[in-house]
């Protein structure tokens, strides 16, 4: 009876999604270009797209009609629209496309600025053609924030002329091909090899630091620490044993300060306790106490405009008071200290190759009353080997491009690493346990990695925006949700979602993501979608799933839904998994298949994995007592 009643179903769907496709070549007639702003872009990262804008160039732009999908598609860069034309998963995810346009540059005197950025000397704007009628021009030195750039004209003698003035070849749209050396899994692995030999190079050159010769005792040669400060020569240290000193100190000559460690404690009279404005300064061995008064009430306001946004940010985290602020202090070193605070524990500001490592920050207990352990402005620095208790935010950044975070615990906070508009970083083996969100990348950044992070008993293990990015080999349990993959064009794989409540939330409406080799399993449900054609997915575990492996590759020869009514519901109902191996099931999937129109927002694995991929990360989660005791393998 069941099986009649689908079949039944099977034959009303079928019927009448044949009119709808019959009826979509004609969509091309009618669909004419629209504002960009009203399509859903990708192919450039939102920075890329701002750094043109504010520079007054050209990225040249596509916008796709395809003929399973209710919204039109804007690219930005041709190359991008070619690439995702050429993939058999776009025709999967959106229908064929029906009508396609380019920019027209026939018209709006182009030419290349002394950077060989495109930019246009005419007025009206730049408008449209299509790009079967279009004409363009590759191999210049053209070029957009986000690479080399393809331009477009309706008259070829234009696209002609700008070859000839620039160099090039002009070719007709059949005869474009996608780039190859679009940013994935190999080439960001080895971008973040390459940034983690950048911080260890960073590390060994500032710890010579501590090795300056003692010149001044506190206590011995000078009462106190300020007139140690005034009194050392550049290039020496300044010895403080067991004691307690007044700080509010300002370190404006290359020196050392040292202690003994805990037993020697320096303590503030609110407001910030080291300031340092001079390279080449190193602080350690020191425990520092009485930090606050300025700025440390009120968080940034982020309901205003941008513009107002970043700046009130600056001003009221970048310009609070901290146990250390490093200010102009290029190459710095912050070594074996603890520090309570209720404001911030480190400010590096505009201050490059700083290392922070082996500190201690206990911050408040309650988020809301606290600030940022460690605060990285305008700076590119290595954070490593540190604790980070309560607080805002263990690690916050902010327009620092390029630091590495790796090797730090951090309990209790709002966020544990918190990214704004940093792009090219390594957060890696960092344990995360009681925040809101582990780890997250907010503001549109390109090219991060997120690797071999643990994060537990969170709301949200790891959230990443932005786009060509890493996310890989992080192990995320007993969260809300294990991840939410707000990101484009970035790859996911290799990491364990166990025992969360959703494992992994995607809420891209354009997705472009690769998602393969990750463990996603015991979650409450397996994946939350939001808007959006279905998402195609390949080679992840998604627990014991009805099925065979008639090739032995080991991959199941059916695909998983674990988005869809029947297979969401495999690993808690004996009767779904009958059903999700049924002929009427199969009969409908194949027709679905081949009719993108019939799918809703899902998520399809196509080559589900019969085994887990990281057993041994997967048993080391289950028996470490991951979410009970808050200790990650």
């Amino acid at each position: 009876m069941r099986v009649t009643l689908v079949l039944a179903v099977l034959g009303v769907v079928i019927g009448g999604a044949s009119l709808a496709f019959a009826a979509d070549p004609g969509a091309s007639a009618s669909a004419q270009p629209v504002p960009f702003s009203d399509t859903l872009t990708t192919g450039l990262t939102g920075v890329d797209v701002q750094q043109a804008r504010a520079a007054g160039t050209e990225i040249p732009r596509v916008e796709v009609f395809y003929s399973q999908y209710q919204y039109i598609v804007g690219y930005y860069g041709v190359d991008s629209a070619v690439s995702a034309l050429s993939r058999e998963a776009t025709t999967r995810q959106f229908g064929r496309p029906v009508a396609i346009y380019v920019s027209d540059y026939s018209g709006a005197d182009p030419r290349l600025t002394d950077d060989d950025y495109l930019t246009v000397a005419s007025d009206p704007a730049v408008g449209w053609t299509r790009a079967s009628e279009a004409s363009f021009v590759v191999e210049t030195p053209a070029r957009t924030p986000g690479g080399p750039a393809i331009v477009p004209f309706s008259d070829g003698t234009d696209a002609g002329d700008f070859a000839e003035r620039y160099g090039g070849s002009v070719r007709d749209w059949e005869d474009l091909h996608p780039r190859e050396d679009e940013p994935r899994s190999s080439w960001l692995r080895n971008a973040s090899t390459d940034r983690a030999a950048w911080a260890d190079r960073t590390v060994t050159h500032r710890r010579p630091l501590l090795d300056r010769p003692v010149a001044v005792t506190v206590g011995q040669d000078v009462p106190t620490l300020a007139g140690a400060i005034d009194a050392a020569p550049p290039n020496t240290t300044i010895r403080l044993p067991p004691g307690i000193y007044d700080g509010n100190v300002t370190v404006e000559k290359p020196i050392t300060i040292r202690g003994a460690g805990e037993r020697t404690r320096v303590v503030g009279d609110n407001g910030t306790v080291f300031r340092v404005t001079e390279p080449n300064v190193s602080l350690a061995g020191l425990s520092i106490t009485g930090v606050g008064g300025a700025n440390t009430g009120t968080p940034a306001n982020a309901s205003g405009t941008a513009g107002d946004w970043d700046e009130g940010v600056r001003t009221t985290y970048g310009y609070g008071d901290a146990a250390v602020v490093f200010d102009g202090a290029n190459r710095s070193l912050l070594s074996n200290v603890a520090i309570e605070t209720p404001a911030s524990g480190a400010i590096v500001r505009d201050s490059d190759g700083v290392v922070v490592e082996d500190i201690a920050i206990d911050g408040t207990t309650h988020w809301q009353d606290g600030f940022m352990g460690v605060l990285a402005m305008d700076s590119r620095i290595v954070v490593q080997n540190s604790t980070f208790t309560g607080g805002r935010d263990a690690v916050y950044t902010h327009h620092a491009d390029g630091l590495v975070v790796r090797n730090n615990r951090m309990t209790g906070m709002r966020f544990g690493v918190h990214e704004m508009y940093t792009s090219g970083t390594v957060v890696a083996n960092n344990t995360v346990r009681d925040a809101d969100i582990g780890v997250v990348v907010m503001t549109r950044p390109r090219s991060n990695a997120i690797l071999d992070n643990r994060v537990s008993a969170s709301d949200v293990g790891i959230s990443v925006g932005g786009s060509v990015s890493l996310v890989a080999n992080n192990t995320l349990v007993a969260n809300r949700y294990g991840m939410d993959l707000g990101a484009q064009r970035s790859t996911v794989e290799y990491n364990v979602l166990l025992d969360n409540e959703v494992g992994l939330r995607t809420g891209t409406i354009v997705p472009t993501n690769r998602v393969t080799g990750n463990d996603v399993i015991d979650n409450d449900r397996y994946v939350d979608t939001g808007r959006g054609p279905v998402r195609v997915w390949t080679g992840n575990y998604w627990g014991p799933l009805p099925g065979r492996d008639a090739d032995a590759d080991g991959r199941f020869d059916r695909a998983f839904r674990p988005t869809g009514p029947v297979d969401s519901a495999v690993g808690t109902s004996e009767g779904a998994a009958t059903l999700a191996t049924s002929p009427a099931v199969a009969v409908l999937r194949r027709f679905q298949a081949a009719v993108p129109g019939l799918r809703s927002a899902n998520v399809i694995d196509d080559e589900p994995r019969i085994e887990p991929i990281n057993p041994d990360k997967i048993a080391a989660a289950r028996n470490g007592s991951a979410a009970n005791e808050g200790v990650l393998p």
